[in-house]
């Protein structure tokens, strides 16, 4: 009887305990993923390595079908998948970025970029004192591109730390896409079906397939002339055409996100069209390159090289 007793109670605590839990928690902890470390496990993770992966973001809107934090989760997504490959530590700083030109559309928020340029090269010196003194800057964001670079760019000219933009260092070590991925598609860019089936794959729960819908796109005719040639890779024609489309409402250039599509999504498409496959395997292509790059690093400057010389 008394042990009928005993695990009776036992049950019931257990039970209680679980009850007084907040009910909305569902993260797991994810190795090497710094919000969910304890200081030993950061300082243990220092003895392996000086690297560390920063995602750079936004919060903007991203079409009916996806969270406005599609670009900074889908940025840690990533990155937590390259740490469980190879040793490096993630540390996400910031959720929102600089997105201006989304600004029409509900719920986007956007820093100004001595701001965000500002942040993150604080917070990459906070790391240089625990250790880290290379940064892989991934950026998640078009809009972030210019700003990302400057971020590596001040870390390697103003502090002890080294920093590269991960996308550009990943890029030569890419698989080639399938040949059905090479020819020309429709024009598909922000919020499309590529976008979504990268969400798809790394935050499925987030994506509201349903609530999908085509866009009515209002581009300006010169630019829109353009179009076929970026489909057809000309990098040209895709720099000239991003260096005046989706541009703030401020700069007078009417190609705001509002302006040029009735949803906030950039593409031709509807993006039900996005799968799970293509979102795998246009993920497992840029993880398989970081690890590359990550490894290949280590060969040409192993880890903990000139740690005696970090700051304190």
């Amino acid at each position: 009887m008394t042990r009928m007793l005993l695990v009776s109670f036992v049950l019931s605590w257990t039970a209680l305990a679980s009850a007084q839990t907040n009910p909305l928690w569902t993260e797991e902890k994810v190795k090497n993923y710094l919000p969910h470390m304890s200081w030993p496990e950061v300082e243990a993770l220092a003895e392996r390595t000086d690297m560390v992966i920063i995602p750079v973001g936004s919060l903007e809107q991203h079409g009916p079908q996806l969270p406005i934090g599609t670009d900074a989760l889908n940025g840690i997504e990533r990155a937590k998948l390259i740490a469980q490959k190879t040793d490096v530590l993630v540390a996400p700083i910031l959720l929102p970025g600089n997105s201006p030109y989304h600004m029409e559309f509900a719920g986007t928020i956007t820093l100004s970029l001595e701001t965000i340029q500002a942040v993150y090269v604080e917070a990459a010196a906070s790391l240089m004192k625990h250790g880290f003194t290379r940064f892989l800057i991934l950026n998640a964001h078009g809009g972030n591109r210019v700003v990302s670079r400057f971020i590596a760019d001040r870390i390697n000219h103003e502090t002890a730390g080294i920093a590269v933009e991960l996308g550009e260092a990943a890029g030569p070590f890419m698989a080639p896409r399938a040949a059905t991925q090479q020819a020309p598609r429709p024009f598909d860019r922000h919020g499309g079906v590529g976008e979504t089936s990268n969400a798809l794959y790394l935050i499925p729960e987030l994506v509201e397939l349903e609530k999908s819908e085509l866009a009515k796109l209002s581009i300006p005719e010169h630019l829109q002339a353009m179009i076929p040639s970026i489909l057809e890779g000309d990098e040209t024609a895709l720099r000239v055409f991003l260096a005046e489309a989706l541009k703030a409402e401020a700069t007078g250039k009417g190609t705001t996100a509002r302006d040029m599509s009735t949803t906030g999504v950039w593409s031709e498409r509807n993006p039900n069209e996005a799968t799970v496959e293509r979102g795998r395997g246009a993920t497992e292509r840029f993880v398989d390159a970081a690890v590359a790059f990550i490894e290949r690093w280590n060969e040409l400057r192993p880890p903990g090289l000139g740690r005696a010389a970090r700051p304190r």
